[in-house]
């Protein structure tokens, strides 16, 4: 990292822990360019602080990258129509029928990309909760003094978090209540049903969007609805499959152009995540199934 100077003991101290802070905001937020970003901060952070008075560098830096983290969710939600420049994580799309084994392997190997996916559909102080604690043994009483919680506030929020992530790894996660309730999404979206499409949305619902122009974020029942009306007509040929083990669905146009692969993740009856990737390129470049 710029700025750091291996022979100073404090660099070193930092060097040590700067794989582990970067996996922390990444999975917090997603894009290797933020968590850059958010590592380099603590860095500088920690530069202006009296280092002997720090008990435990390890601990500090993870609330530092931890709190950064959170405010950098927290601006992405007052702003839901920013476009990020990372793209969404690569993808495996399967056919959605019993995988051969070969198949398994491959779902298995996507799970730390399905797990992103869902990720995206928790609240801020959620997937603090869930990523610093449950991948990264962070006890309850530290991540509450980051959200101003109490311990048992934070675990009930980890709790939540972790009801919305079961179930992400093996193409058991497209289970049939999961598979019909994309279903009435998708038929709701073809006749124009504005209030069928919000029975099957969570009130909270994330669409994300993969354009050439960047990653794009829509949050709120009424306008992922509208905007599904209108994505839903223009295709004229699709077919369920499995996007990284979630329920998805490719769409081509009638000369057989690949329209959008979207994954959707369902927690307790209703769609809480979109994901969609409708760039061209991103489309031509990826192991599509053959329409039906």
């Amino acid at each position: 990292m710029s700025g750091t100077n291996p022979a100073d003991p404090v660099d070193e101290a930092f060097e040590a822990q700067r794989d582990r802070l970067r996996a922390v905001a990444y999975r917090m937020l997603g894009s290797h360019a933020d968590a850059e970003d958010v590592v380099q901060e603590a860095w500088l952070r920690l530069r202006r602080q009296d280092t002997a008075a720090i008990h435990n560098l390890a601990g500090w830096l993870t609330t530092v990258v931890g709190r950064i983290s959170l405010d950098v969710l927290r601006s992405r939600q007052a702003r839901p129509e920013a476009s990020y420049d990372d793209r969404l994580p690569e993808l495996v799309v399967t056919a959605d029928d019993s995988p051969a084994p070969e198949d398994d392997v491959a779902l298995a190997d996507s799970v730390g990309l399905a797990l992103l996916v869902v990720l995206e559909s928790l609240r801020p102080s959620e997937r603090l909760a869930f990523v610093l604690h449950d991948l990264f043994a962070v006890p309850f009483d530290e991540i509450g003094r980051i959200l101003g919680k109490s311990a048992d506030a934070t675990k009930m929020l980890a709790s939540r978090a972790r009801r919305k992530v079961r179930g992400t790894g093996r193409p058991a996660a497209a289970g049939r209540e999961q598979r019909e309730v994309v279903q009435a999404f998708l038929a709701a979206a073809h006749r124009g049903d504005f209030e069928g499409l919000l029975r099957v949305l969570d009130p909270e619902v994330r669409l994300t969007v993969d354009t050439p122009g960047g990653v794009v974020v829509v949050l709120g029942a009424t306008e992922v609805a509208s905007g599904a009306r209108l994505r839903q007509r223009s295709a004229t040929r699709g077919r369920t499959v499995l996007v990284n083990g979630l329920p998805g669905i490719v769409s081509w146009l009638e000369d057989g152009t690949p329209l959008s692969v979207m994954a959707f993740t369902v927690v307790d009856g209703r769609i809480a995540d979109i994901m969609v990737v409708a760039d061209p390129a991103r489309l031509a470049s990826m192991n599509l199934p053959d329409p039906e």
